[in-house]
């Protein structure tokens, strides 16, 4: 179970942060990768880490996920490569954290490009693919501030935007059911990212984690890896519309 050879899977987000985790958990499963970003020279020095961790085939590519250009070509570059997608791991964002009252239109308008609307625009390119070959795993990262609220930061954007994501994935794995292609979502709790390591390591934040989550930690890495290759699988073929929080439970109190 959870062979990937021979796979292709597409991964946004992936010079950093969770992005960066998930591509080589696909990579040790023999997976080949089509990496995005922004920033190209780090997706240039993050291929010969995929390479040595299994992964058959690494194609980087320049990608601002707001940009519809840019996906467009990124699709037309894939598609040509490799005739195919299986996998598409929607794994970029970012986030202006404000409140309701203090949050700017420009704060707003950047934080769903950047997490909701870049959703969108890469399934629309991608799923494409996937129908003509009648396969497709379809992952979503949304989170599990796009299940609840929270008492401690002020980011009603990212909560807006994640939320979507969240029934987003439901309409998709309705509408692309009969397509052969699945999409579920993964809600992360609090884990280690470039975004995320200043507050985290506040002493405030940690005595809130510690009073909020059953299990008293943050994620650590790799553990959102089981969830991303069940879903990813062809064996979770009866698997779709799932909302999956890892979270230590966070959501579950």
């Amino acid at each position: 179970m959870f062979d990937f050879k021979g796979q292709v899977a597409v991964v946004t987000g992936a010079s950093s942060g969770l992005g960066k985790q998930m591509a080589l958990a696909l990579a040790r499963q023999g997976a080949n990768l089509v990496i995005l970003a922004r920033r190209i020279e780090r997706l240039k020095e993050f291929r010969p880490e995929l390479e040595k961790a299994g992964a058959r085939k690494v194609l980087a590519i320049k990608c601002d996920v707001t940009q519809t250009e840019d996906i467009n070509n990124a699709a037309a570059t894939v598609d040509k490569e490799f005739g195919k997608v299986d996998i598409l791991l929607n794994c970029a964002g970012s986030s202006k954290d404000k409140g309701v009252t203090e949050m700017t239109d420009e704060e707003w308008d950047f934080t769903i490009a950047t997490d909701e609307t870049s959703v969108f625009k890469m399934t629309r390119a991608f799923a494409k693919i996937m129908q003509k070959n009648k396969y497709g795993r379809i992952i979503n990262i949304a989170s599990m501030y796009g299940l609840v609220g929270n008492t401690e930061i002020h980011t009603v954007a990212y909560h807006a935007s994640k939320g979507a994501v969240v029934n987003f994935t439901r309409a998709v794995a309705a509408e692309l059911a009969m397509d052969g292609i699945t999409c579920n979502a993964i809600c992360p709790g609090y884990f280690y990212t470039e975004l995320t390591t200043d507050v985290l390591d506040t002493d405030r934040f940690q005595e809130f984690a510690k009073s909020h989550v059953p299990m008293q930690r943050y994620g650590w890495a790799g553990e959102l890896d089981a969830a991303l290759l069940f879903l990813a699988s062809k064996e979770a073929s009866y698997v779709t519309g799932v909302i999956l929080p890892v979270d230590g439970g966070y959501t579950a109190v």
